[in-house]
């Protein structure tokens, strides 16, 4: 899927995608082992406590989690108003009975939720959604980064049970703008190794430094259009990234791309047609491959609400 053009303008974010659905013109390179520490027992889901009633709940990651549409969607968002956006963090709070702090920020990469100086698809940039409208949460300045926040929330809430991660989609389109529409060869070889290094770094840090030994759900991205192998490929591909360097931390995995897909089922895999998807008015398309004419690229109230279920099926629970 080529990257859809940034406006930078308060009154068009368009370009603050977050599927996975990117340009793939070769096979996915594997990468070089990445040396983890070993797993303390802890860490490991049966020394985890179940997530109960009351008990805090952290969001991490893009637009996603966050509950982004577009701006040509219906009835029109009120980007001023983060109550209007509502992602899958909301619906599963409602369903345990859990306490949300979603931190997510449309466009951000790996590299900038560690360091907001490290490029972002439009989260902390001039023209950044950061830079122009209010998020979910209140951040102490504008260079703390979404880690920084993180370990300070997990720090001063003990009563957390649960933290979700979903990332690394913007890395690649932050890649294919760099390279002229496309993301293939080298540089998708040093995108995917990044996106590795960035999750690591992530989670060991929420691990060690945060000492936080609660349940982690990393929620892989969905296709655009399981149909379109273009499509399902960069969804692959990332998944495995994320899915592998998460490993190691005692992580759970809500598999995203397996329930759109069977949500899809029906619909000829198209997750357009299946309403999965952000629907956009007047009908136009959003990318030029993947998704649908008609249809956006973040999830829908319907599409939301499977990830909802899948990470909620993934959560050791108690409902005490």
């Amino acid at each position: 899927m080529r990257v859809p053009v940034l406006r930078h303008s308060r009154r068009n974010i368009l370009a603050l995608t977050a599927t996975a659905a990117l340009s793939v013109g070769v096979a996915v390179p594997s990468l070089a082992a990445t040396a983890h520490p070993a797993q303390p027992a802890h860490w490991g889901s049966s020394h985890q406590r179940p997530v109960v009633p009351g008990s805090d709940y952290l969001a991490l990651g893009d637009s996603v989690a966050f509950g982004y549409r577009e701006p040509t969607t219906f009835p029109p968002p009120n980007y001023l108003d983060p109550t209007s956006f509502v992602g899958y963090p909301e619906e599963v709070g409602t369903a345990l009975g859990v306490r949300v702090t979603n931190a997510t920020c449309p466009g951000e990469t790996s590299g900038s939720l560690i360091n907001t100086a490290t490029p972002s698809y439009a989260c902390e940039t001039p023209a950044g959604y950061r830079t122009n409208f209010p998020l979910h949460v209140t951040y102490r300045s504008k260079t703390e980064s979404q880690l920084t926040f993180a370990v300070d929330f997990l720090k001063k809430h003990h009563n957390t049970r649960l933290v979700t991660l979903g990332i690394g989609a913007n890395d690649a389109f932050l890649c294919q703008a760099q390279h002229g529409g496309t993301c293939t060869g080298t540089a998708l070889a040093t995108t995917l190794a990044g996106i590795s290094k960035n999750v690591s770094t992530i989670l060991s840090t929420l691990r060690q430094q945060a000492r936080y030994s609660g349940q982690i759900v990393i929620v892989n991205y969905y296709s655009t259009n399981y149909s379109s192998a273009t499509a399902s490929a960069g969804s692959v591909a990332l998944n495995q990234v994320m899915d592998t360097a998460a490993k190691p931390y005692g992580v759970r995995i809500a598999d995203g791309y397996a329930a759109f897909q069977n949500a899809a089922l029906h619909s000829g895999g198209d997750s357009c047609a299946a309403g999965l998807l952000t629907q956009l008015f007047p009908h136009q398309t959003a990318t030029s491959s993947g998704a649908q004419s008609g249809c956006g690229v973040h999830p829908s109230v319907a599409g939301q609400d499977v990830l909802a279920h899948t990470v909620e099926a993934s959560v050791k629970k108690s409902y005490r």
